[in-house]
């Protein structure tokens, strides 16, 4: 870990996969770049932990080997709804489904590898004409990213808030010590919500409840997926259950002046 600048090309706000990705591409064009997120890692986050052919194409071109980590490759998706399920394989090469924190430790040991400043546990309070308010200090940046997330307070701060369209589901996620029983990622349709199953490893699987209902969670919605409550039923719970909100939003404008938006806080 770095410590704050007192300048920087560009500052990025926000240390998740969105910000370190920036982070990285921003460093490879020759800028000097500080990343700074209030957390520290490795930063968790409830999410389906699959990665697509593409964006496995997209990490490899920063530099970042997913197959490095503990990850387990699945070969296309399965739909499955009311007793009947389709599949296909993805038109060229597999996905891979990692645990969340797995990812985040790569590519933060990436980024500081080629030479992201990073300076975790650093809170931003605020941007200015000069550049941003961190730790209750200024550090001059000719750009600014925000990379903070849905709930995006730089967002805010750049008056970026102005939406077209905005929905949001809420999900729940857990992993169980269980071998996984398919080679793709599966989604399977219920009523009013959905349940994503991926391999993350040899030995474990990702399930997400995912529904406009925030209170449903996993144990209530597995009583609509019985093939998969039973497959589960014996299976340790390898982590808690974690919640988080999967907005989708269109804004009016992702940067002005020199501010812009990336990852979930770009909408």
């Amino acid at each position: 870990m770095s410590l704050l600048p007192t300048s920087t090309d560009v500052f990025i706000s926000g240390g998740g996969p969105a910000g370190l990705a920036a982070a990285i591409a921003i460093r490879a064009c020759g800028f000097d770049v500080t990343i700074a997120d209030c957390a520290v890692p490795p930063i968790d986050k409830a999410c389906g932990e699959g990665i697509m052919p593409d964006g496995l194409a997209a990490a490899r071109a920063l530099g970042i080997d997913i197959a490095g980590v503990a990850a387990l490759s699945f070969r296309g998706i399965r739909f499955c709804g009311n007793g009947v399920s389709v599949q296909a394989d993805f038109p060229a090469g597999a996905g891979i489904g990692v645990s969340r924190t797995a990812l985040h430790r790569l590519m933060a040991a990436r980024a500081a590898e080629v030479g992201v400043r990073t300076v975790w546990g650093t809170r931003v309070s605020g941007i200015c004409r000069e550049g941003v308010l961190a730790d209750n200090r200024l550090v001059r940046a000719r750009w600014i990213v925000g990379a903070d997330g849905g709930h995006s307070p730089l967002r805010n701060w750049a008056g970026l808030d102005a939406c077209i369209r905005h929905s949001r589901r809420f999900g729940f996620r857990r992993h169980y010590s269980l071998a996984p029983w398919s080679e793709f990622m599966e989604i399977h349709w219920g009523n009013a919500c959905q349940l994503y199953v991926t391999p993350v490893a040899a030995d474990e699987i990702c399930v997400v409840v995912i529904s406009r209902n925030q209170r449903l969670r996993l144990d209530q919605a597995l009583q609509e997926f019985p093939e998969v409550a039973a497959k589960l039923q014996w299976a340790r719970h390898a982590t808690a259950e974690r919640g988080g909100v999967s907005a989708s939003r269109q804004l009016a404008a992702v940067y002005r002046a020199n501010v812009a938006l990336v990852g979930d806080a770009s909408g």
